[in-house]
């Protein structure tokens, strides 16, 4: 309430000033219906629509919630009943595993090394041929009857290769353990690949959070900005005090207008992570479920991750190929065999028989000569393969685990930093803005401290929605570098 009294030479002057906040919240605006009364005349305060120009709508941005909060359990039907273009976590996963172009190439690079598996474990193709000697004279193509060359003849042959027992076998098994191999590192890229979109979900619900909280804000200085215009009006505040309200409020705005800039690119970049056109329209759901997942210890996770990490399974993979491998390449030291199967008989092959036929069986042996020279080094380059790939899986393992431990150290300094933001410092903050504003609209002192106040709430407010955003990431990560997917 504002009086207005009358002294000996007729001026008015103000006596007091009181203001009763009827409600006050982040996401709702407060409405302050009098700031001043007098027994002479009154004083009116400046609506929005008088003095604050409307902010950009942020509709596109924020993601709308269903009215049934029970649909929440099922994200399918989310999208069937909200809006095809909603997304939540897992189902961007999904879209990721299914539509990823680098998935899609790394799925077929497995699917075409597992088809040279039965490849290599099928048998050698066999010869067939044709023995033509003795051609008669004066005949160009040697067709004549039987008996114009007592020395002509003709034979067909059947030669069928055959390895020595085993290595077929082996070198099948090599090319399985190698597809294989392929196939969990494809799950590695997974995980990573997983990893960079929830960061980029994260990010950008943390993003909507700020843009909200920038709208809060303009909301907060408007109200400031009404009381200093309305002190001014009554001669018991300076100018420049709305000035500062209003400049205040003008950074917010564009604030705003940079933030949804960052939006649209992130948008874009998630529809490019998920297969889809980055022009499409994309709405961000926030029932990503990570929130209520428990973390294990880091003991469990670095014992799950040494029996289950896709880097782990991969290398492992590629040593028991290389140590068959070793196997394979002493056995060239064993002789390969080739059995021929042959039919002569004295005439041409296009005329009648009329003389005998001849049979012939013949095993031939593929020994390995030059004193052994390509066998010695081929099991030298086996036995070399074999410890690379040896020390690559002591290396892989000591990688997981420090990742494991470094992403299990990041999420405990997000996760207490959170909570010191979301218990202390932002209560503290808001209780101090409460207390600045009642001060200056009772008796117009502390309006440096009204504006600080202010702009301190919103600082950890931003902060807050950050950390959460970083929290969640350290969680999905920390799941990740255990070789663990976080939303199942």
């Amino acid at each position: 309430m504002i009086k207005s009294n009358k002294n000996k030479s007729g001026h008015h002057f103000v006596t007091g000033l009181s203001v009763r906040v009827l409600a006050f919240s982040f996401c709702c605006a407060c409405t302050l219906q009098s700031l001043a009364q007098s027994e002479v005349g009154s004083v009116q305060v400046l609506t929005s629509s008088d003095a604050v120009m409307s902010p950009p709508s942020t509709e596109s941005y924020l993601p709308k919630t269903p009215t049934d909060r029970r649909l929440l359990a099922d994200s399918k039907s989310v999208n069937k009943k909200t809006n095809p273009n909603t997304f939540d976590l897992r189902q961007l996963w999904n879209e990721l595993r299914s539509n990823n172009p680098q998935l899609i190439a790394a799925r077929e690079t497995y699917l075409a090394a597992k088809a040279t598996v039965p490849q290599i474990a099928a048998p050698d193709n066999p010869q067939v041929g044709l023995i033509w000697s003795g051609m008669p004279a004066g005949s160009a193509f040697a067709l004549g009857t039987a008996g114009t060359n007592p020395a002509g003849n003709s034979g067909y042959s059947f030669a069928q290769p055959i390895k020595f027992p085993g290595k077929k076998s082996l070198a099948s098994d090599i090319a399985d353990k190698g597809a294989e191999a392929l196939q969990a590192q494809n799950e590695n890229l997974y995980l990573q690949l997983g990893s960079q979109l929830s960061t980029l979900y994260f990010s950008t619900l943390a993003a909507q959070r700020q843009l909200q909280v920038l709208s809060d804000t303009v909301i907060r200085t408007e109200l400031i900005k009404n009381i200093a215009k309305a002190r001014y009006s009554n001669h018991a505040a300076a100018y420049v005090e709305y000035l500062n309200a209003q400049v205040a409020q003008s950074a917010a705005e564009s604030d705003k207008f940079m933030l949804e800039k960052q939006l649209t690119v992130a948008y874009k970049n998630i529809n490019a992570l998920i297969g889809r056109d980055p022009r499409d329209k994309l709405i961000l759901a926030s029932d990503h479920g990570l929130r209520a997942t428990q973390v294990p210890t880091l003991i469990e996770l670095e014992n799950y991750a040494e029996g289950a990490h896709p880097v782990l399974k991969s290398s492992g993979l590629q040593l028991e190929a290389a140590k068959k491998g070793v196997t394979l390449a002493k056995t060239a030291y064993l002789p390969d065999f080739q059995v021929v199967a042959s039919s002569y008989t004295p005439r041409g092959p296009f005329t009648s028989n009329n003389g005998a036929s001849y049979y012939q069986f013949e095993v031939d042996l593929v020994i390995p000569l030059y004193f052994f020279t390509k066998e010695r080094y081929g099991v030298e380059q086996a036995m070399r393969n074999k410890s690379a790939a040896e020390a690559t899986d002591i290396s892989n393992r000591q990688q997981v685990i420090l990742g494991v431990g470094t992403a299990y150290a990041s999420y405990e300094q997000a996760k207490r930093y959170t909570e010191f933001l979301r218990e202390r410092q932002v209560p503290q903050a808001e209780a101090a803005y409460r207390v600045a504003l009642a001060q200056y609209a009772s008796n117009g002192a502390g309006f440096t401290d009204l504006l600080t106040a202010q702009v301190q709430l919103r600082g950890l407010e931003i902060q807050l929605a950050l950390a959460e955003s970083n929290f969640l990431q350290s969680k999905a990560n920390l799941f990740a570098a255990a070789g663990k997917d976080p939303i199942e």
